[in-house]
């Protein structure tokens, strides 16, 4: 049911008709259309947190944390010369970062290192990372690719090795870049800025990222806002001093008791399938299956709702339009999202034996996939104007 849904979150991205997915939360879907065709669909501001700033590396470029280490890269480095400036082996860096051994590094990029190394000189403290300049992130001019996300494989974690020099951040998330994930999809999943997830990992100018990549996450600012002292109120001469506060007001008004709540009335959920009225045919969007409601929309908790279906029941497009996603989530759960006019966007999830493929046209009740197997059988449905969720159910009824 709802608790399946455990991490996933639409990101539709694009230029030309572009698609991304990231991951999401128990809140259900996040679409973020950035830039996608000419038509008031761009939410390139959207999401943004503030971060750290990347931990200065020592004297080696090498960045220590409780756990793992990382090593940035120097101008004209190769995998070679870093792990030679550093100590460990070239073979094992290249292969735990997906690179080739002579690979010329951009300025900045971080390693992660298989094993702990000892490091020499200076310690990594927080503050702003030196190794990036103005030329090496142009994010105007970006737009980011269609993906199919599958679960990214995490990293081993390292070896604890001997004494190395730490640093006071917090520890960063490392993300491992799985095939077809790109630098705006894994940012959404993070929450991030996607312009400091490519300061913290020395991206290249077009954000490119290759499968097998080490990518550490930046950390979220803890800074605090400065508290503003309030003055103590003066009165000005000649306009006399402030009315003491009665004794009598240090005491508690008499309690009223407040009226009985009445009763709240026990209403039944309707079952879709059989409740129909003669109306429902002209609604503006048609059940995708038949069944009653098990959970109803709530913003914020449950950004569609879960409609009661056994599996393998035939699922529906809601309206006519354009396939705009065909995915599965982290859990290798599947769904599709169908683009309509007005700025609508369907969203079907926990499906199975997907019909249609992606830029296919579908009309209104067409088949497009069927409920998947599981504990309890039902289709997870999805409204969106634009990248807001809105109540189906006004649309269905």
């Amino acid at each position: 049911m709802a608790t399946k849904i455990s991490r996933l979150r639409l990101i539709l991205a694009g230029g030309a008709a572009l698609t991304a997915l990231a991951a999401c939360n128990p809140n259900g879907f996040d679409l973020d259309m950035r830039g996608y065709g000419n038509g008031g669909l761009d939410t390139s501001a959207a999401a943004r947190q503030a971060v750290q700033d990347r931990p200065r590396p020592n004297d080696q470029g090498i960045i220590t944390y409780p756990n793992y280490q990382v090593v940035v890269a120097r101008r004209g480095d190769t995998v070679n010369s870093v792990a030679q400036r550093i100590g460990t082996d070239p073979g094992a860096l290249a292969r735990y970062n997906a690179v080739a051994p002579d690979a010329v590094l951009n300025a900045g990029e971080v390693l992660a290192l298989p094993n702990k190394v000892a490091t020499t000189g200076g310690s990594a403290t927080p503050g702003n990372s030196s190794a990036l300049t103005s030329e090496t992130i142009d994010i105007t001019s970006l737009a980011s690719n269609a993906i199919d996300r599958s679960q990214a494989n995490q990293p081993a974690k390292p070896t604890p090795a001997s004494a190395p020099v730490s640093t006071n951040s917090a520890e960063p998330i490392r993300h491992k870049v799985a095939r077809g994930e790109t630098a705006y999809s894994i940012a959404r999943y993070y929450s991030v800025p996607v312009k400091a997830l490519a300061e913290w990992n020395g991206l290249p100018n077009d954000l490119r990222v290759r499968e097998g990549q080490v990518l550490i996450i930046p950390v979220a600012s803890s800074r605090q806002p400065a508290k503003v002292e309030t003055a103590t109120a003066t009165t000005a001469p000649g306009t006399g001093s402030p009315t003491p506060v009665p004794p009598s007001a240090a005491e508690p008004l008499p309690q009223k008791t407040p009226p009985k709540a009445s009763e709240p009335v026990k209403t039944q959920t309707p079952d879709m399938s059989t409740d129909r009225t003669k109306a429902s045919d002209t609604s503006k969007m048609a059940m995708p299956v038949p069944g009653s409601i098990i959970r109803p929309y709530k913003k914020g908790s449950n950004d569609g709702v879960d409609i009661s279906a056994s599996a393998g029941t035939a699922v529906k497009a809601a309206e006519s339009g354009t396939v705009l996603l065909i995915s599965q989530d982290t859990d290798d759960v599947a769904f599709l999202a169908i683009k309509h006019p007005d700025n609508l966007v369907t969203v079907y999830y926990n499906v199975t034996g997907i019909t249609v493929k992606k830029g296919a046209s579908v009309k209104r009740g067409q088949t497009i996939a069927k409920v998947a197997s599981g504990d309890q059988g039902y289709l997870h449905f999805e409204v969106r104007k634009g990248i807001d969720s809105v109540d189906p159910m006004p649309y269905l009824n």
